[in-house]
């Protein structure tokens, strides 16, 4: 049987891009398609495999770095692929890379990360935080309103669907009108487990200037619907030192906002991230994400977790034990979060935390999507 794996972007390494590696694991001989790709990581995560980007990626690179200019083209790219010659093709998709288009007797599974966010319940939200003035907007919509047309139809086109959580299973019903199995994404838990030694410290841009286990942190996407600018304003407030781990278009305005108790520590390398986490009081998580690596990783490390109530949260943290909760993303309820974990914080066992963390490891995941693969070619082949 040949197989073919075809994602979004590979554009930079985040937790759909873990999921990637592991089909790449599962099937190192199925050719990797995409829309774009970036040198650095393909060097980096997939140096043995087949790469191969939609027309694209021949746009200069200043386009390619601002793919929102490239809207327009973004559902025509997954189109142009041509896939005429594979057996199965597995989609890695939040986006673009399910609307490929199959030959009538190959079977097209879908892992999705979300059904497209910007386009559904996110719509609003988007124009809002693009600041897009009258003029963008005018043009903005109406693409916008062209490509979820094209997003519903084109998820018609999927044989199967499956979904990263429970709660984007319920999207996925609600916005595409159809069934999907649950398969938890990957964590490397072993990278993060708890270590014998409680001296472990992290290494890397920058050495920690306060006590062990004295210091919050945020390991995330700088982007807006990350809110992470709602967390920095809860510890502007509570002064409590705050590691922030991760790279983003919103680096240079929430360096703006910070008070001098938080910390930017950019791009950490992944040898170095265990030791933050290990070393961390807690795991900031301020928005809703659909599943959420980071706080398994937290988790795996041993480190517990303060999260939005919110997403995939609600289904890897257990309240009290694990971690702890607020209701929306106010920084009033952050705060009050933390200073509430702070109070109860010696009855969080690391250990058992790290234990909980276990059932998201990458094992796991992937005797699941080659059981789950399996039984659905088994069924076609009947």
């Amino acid at each position: 049987m040949k197989i073919a794996i075809v994602h979004d972007f590979l554009t930079y390494w985040g937790g759909a891009e873990q999921v990637l590696l592991s089909f790449h694991r599962i099937w190192p001989d199925a050719p990797i398609y995409t829309l774009l790709y970036d040198e650095k990581i393909v060097r980096e995560y997939f140096p043995n495999a087949k790469i191969k980007a939609s027309f694209l990626q021949k746009f200069p690179a200043y386009l390619r770095r601002r793919k929102k200019y490239l809207l327009p083209f973004m559902a025509i790219a997954p189109e142009t692929m041509n896939l005429k010659d594979f057996d199965l093709v597995i989609s890695s998709s939040s986006s673009f890379s399910k609307g490929i288009i199959v030959k009538p007797k190959t079977i097209h599974i879908s892992y999705c990360h979300t059904p497209t966010r910007f386009l559904w319940d996110w719509y609003f939200e988007y124009l809002r935080e693009n600041e897009l003035g009258i003029i963008k907007k005018s043009f903005a919509v109406p693409i916008l309103h062209y490509l979820r047309m094209w997003d519903k139809s084109v998820a018609d086109r999927v044989d199967y669907f499956i979904a990263n959580s429970i709660s984007t299973q319920k999207r996925i019903a609600k916005f595409y009108r159809t069934k999907s199995q649950v398969i938890y994404p990957p964590v490397d838990t072993n990278k993060f487990k708890v270590q014998s030694s409680p001296k472990d410290k992290p290494t890397g841009q920058a050495k920690l200037k306060v006590k062990e286990r004295d210091y919050f942190l945020i390991v995330s996407r700088l982007s807006a619907y990350k809110k992470i600018d709602i967390a920095i304003e809860a510890f502007n407030k509570l002064d409590w030192p705050l590691y922030i781990i991760g790279d983003g278009e919103q680096k240079e305005y929430l360096k703006s906002i910070a008070g001098k108790n938080i910390t930017f520590l950019g791009f950490v390398k992944e040898k170095d991230l265990p030791g933050y986490y290990r070393n961390a009081r807690a795991l900031i998580f301020p928005g809703e994400d659909d599943f959420g690596i980071a706080p398994v990783e937290a988790m795996s490390a041993g480190t517990p977790v303060i999260a939005l109530r919110k997403g995939g949260a609600k289904e890897t943290i257990i309240e009290g034990a694990t971690g702890d909760f607020f209701d929306y993303s106010a920084a009033p309820l952050i705060a009050e979060a933390v200073v509430r974990f702070s109070e109860n914080e010696k009855k969080y066992n690391r250990e058992i935390i790290a234990r909980h963390a276990e059932k998201f490891s990458r094992e796991r995941f992937e005797r699941d999507i080659k059981d789950y693969v399996r039984k659905i070619v088994g069924e076609e082949k009947k």
